[in-house]
């Protein structure tokens, strides 16, 4: 009984949806429901029958209205911002300095702003020379520059 009890219980609260804890939780007070009608009579049967359902919802109950959900949510709040640009300021052919290392995403300083900028050829290693390939979709592309030697 204890087991399925504990079995639910972690269905309801861990893991979402109907899956297999939920199933054997409720199949194990099924079978200790059998088991006690079957071994000890209806009187006791009904007794366990009784108690676990009034076990069941008293749980069910103080899990929904204590305070464990707000112990198991997310309370961070996203503060980025996404960003905009003017595409004049910007062309493809413009180049400038990495300032963190693009795996493939990263910032690299182009004229005097700093940009979210994607890699098109793997990692960038900070402080690389890149060089804007294309602008589309409010996202810059770029690559390190080729020195000739």
């Amino acid at each position: 009984m204890a087991v399925g009890l504990v079995l639910v219980l972690a269905e309801i609260l861990l893991i979402p949806g109907v899956g297999v804890a939920g199933i054997l939780g409720l199949a194990s007070l099924g079978g200790s429901c059998f088991y006690a009608f079957h071994e000890f009579g209806p009187g006791t049967g009904t007794i366990v029958t009784v108690i676990n359902v009034v076990l069941l919802v008293a749980l069910t109950v103080y899990v929904l209205r204590a305070k464990t959900w707000k112990k198991l949510a997310l309370n961070t709040n996203i503060d980025s911002k996404i960003q905009f640009f003017d595409e004049n300021t910007l062309a493809v052919g413009d180049t400038g300095k990495t300032l963190t290392r693009l795996a493939p995403m990263g910032t690299a300083k182009i004229g005097e702003n700093n940009y979210e900028v994607k890699s098109l050829e793997g990692i960038i290693d900070p402080g690389t020379e890149v060089e804007i390939v294309m602008i589309e979709d409010n996202k810059i592309y770029v690559k390190p520059v080729e020195k000739d030697f």
